[in-house]
């Protein structure tokens, strides 16, 4: 069985930028909570500079969501070839 590469992809955005937004939210709450997680964010992402607030909690949902993004559709992709045993078919989005 192979995967949809499409719903691989919109999945990982939304688990990615989700886990950053409730973080990114909570640790405004509670300045402590998760600043490890959002300063190893700023340390990956370009342009967000850590939790500073509402403006980067947005910029690190966005940049984790287009990671999760494509790091789901090659991850889909890597298991899809794996799948078929490296033969050329390719599946259907």
């Amino acid at each position: 069985m192979l995967l949809s590469i499409k719903a691989a992809a919109i999945t990982c955005a939304v688990i990615a930028g989700g886990l950053f937004f409730l973080v990114g939210l909570a640790n405004l709450v509670f300045p402590s909570y998760g600043s490890t997680l959002l300063d190893m964010g700023a340390s990956i992402y370009p342009g967000y500079t850590g939790p500073n607030g509402v403006m980067s909690v947005v910029v690190v949902t966005l940049y984790a969501s287009v990671d999760g993004l494509v790091g789901g559709a090659i991850a889909a992709w890597l298991y899809n070839a794996v799948a078929r045993g490296g033969h050329a078919s390719t599946p259907k989005m």
